[in-house]
């Protein structure tokens, strides 16, 4: 999607657009921070956005006594305006607000969108398209590992971020000026600095690495959740047992199910090492359910406790869970230590040689695979990646190349 004119002619000439405090109607006024609490307003904020080439959006929710995500506010700015809607205002429908966000027309750029994305695609079954993740992108132009909204906006907006109301109770009412401007500043700064982290990418020739990182954040697996697949949320400290498999596995997707009808965190009902210790004692009456550390006895008691000894029951019949067992023998394999090291520092070279954040092009799970398996399935080996770093590693690994340092440089020698 090309620029709309020049970016610093852009940016120059809508510079009052960008105070956090200030919002900026079509005749240059300058007006309090707009807070949407009524459809009609919403509908009307969001006509007025047909035909932009982009918007920015962000977020804030509470989640921390529930499953799923409570959105208590969303921030949108155009060109021209940003606004705060709120969600939870009396009779408020979002459903202008799910419309422009499935106009494909429009670019909808978030920073660290997955969660945000998150949001939207549990309460619409869809995922905002096309999409721009600005930590994404900035990975991408080498601003380090999971850089911050505050360090970007630092950096490319010259803004300072007021930081004192991240941590605030956005669900309650009435919302403070404080926290307004702090919501405001999300969707206003994040304009300058996608406008620049776009021309960053276009001069790179990085804008391919871009849509391949995109298609993840808008691919609908990754928000789904599937309670079959809750065991590998689990923190396994090591491996586990062939028997145990169907246990973990079917004791995680009950979890995971309760927790979503209840609408609570997952380990508000059994905690990991809690539902572990259920799999190794496979307990079969309430009594020896309730001798396992961590449960109450009123749970094992209780209707939960019942449904875990059926979960139990059902999983004794049940065959071997080949995804547990290869990820457990994974876990079981020793990783060569040298080789680990040579492949950091190859990683470590090259991420300061192209400018792009070591973390993007390899996380420490794939170098550990890539360092005990030949040719593993991760995604240090695929698109980009292999070209810029994979294809090397698989050589170090071959002995086709060998790292060496000439006059404190880390060099490349081939064999």
């Amino acid at each position: 999607m090309p620029f709309p004119g020049p970016v610093q002619q852009w940016i120059g000439a809508r510079s009052r657009l960008f105070i956090p405090s200030l919002i900026c109607d079509g005749g240059g006024a300058k007006t309090a921070p707009m807070l949407i609490a009524s459809t009609e307003q919403l509908a009307a904020f969001c006509k007025s956005l047909t035909g932009v080439e982009f918007i920015t959006i962000d977020t804030e929710f509470m989640r921390e006594r529930t499953y799923w995500p409570r959105l208590c506010l969303v921030q949108l700015a155009g060109p021209e305006k940003a606004v705060a809607v709120d969600p939870l205002a009396d009779g408020m429908d979002l459903s202008p607000l799910y419309g422009l966000l499935a106009d494909e027309g429009i670019l909808k750029v978030f920073h660290a969108a997955r969660q945000d994305i998150e949001i939207f695609f549990n309460q619409t079954g869809k995922i905002p398209a096309p999409l721009f993740d600005t930590q994404i992108a900035a990975m991408v132009c080498g601003f380090g590992d999971a850089v911050s909204y505050e360090t970007l906006c630092a950096k490319l907006a010259r803004a300072k971020i007021d930081k004192s109301s991240r941590f605030t109770d956005w669900g309650r009412r009435p919302l403070a000026a404080r926290q307004m401007e702090y919501a405001i500043s999300d969707v206003t700064h994040l304009r300058v600095v996608y406008l620049k982290l776009k021309e960053q990418l276009e001069k790179s020739g990085r804008a391919e690495w871009m849509r391949e990182e995109m298609a993840v954040l808008t691919d609908p697996a990754t928000y789904k959740m599937e309670p079959q697949e809750a065991w590998k949320r689990l923190r396994l400290r090591g491996p586990v047992k062939p028997s145990l498999f169907p246990f973990v596995r079917e004791l995680a997707a009950w979890r995971e199910t309760e927790a979503q009808r209840l609408d609570v965190p997952r380990n508000r009902v059994i905690k990991d090492e809690t539902l572990m210790e259920i799999a190794h004692h496979a307990p079969r009456s309430a009594a020896e359910l309730s001798r396992i550390r961590g449960l109450p006895q009123s749970f094992a008691e209780g209707r939960q406790g019942r449904a875990v000894l059926e979960v139990l029951a059902r999983a004794a019949s049940m065959p071997l869970v080949s995804d547990l067992a290869a990820e457990s023998e994974r876990k079981k394999r020793k990783v060569p230590a040298a080789a680990l090291e040579l492949l950091k520092v190859l990683l470590k070279k090259t991420s300061e040689e192209h400018g792009v954040a070591a973390r993007l092009i390899a996380s420490s799970g794939d170098l550990e695979r890539l360092a005990a398996e030949d040719n593993p399935d991760i995604p240090a080996l695929q698109g980009w990646r292999r070209k810029l770093f994979g294809e090397t590693a698989l050589a170090l690994k071959r002995g086709e190349i060998a790292i060496a340092v000439r006059n404190g440089q880390v060099i490349i020698k081939k064999d």
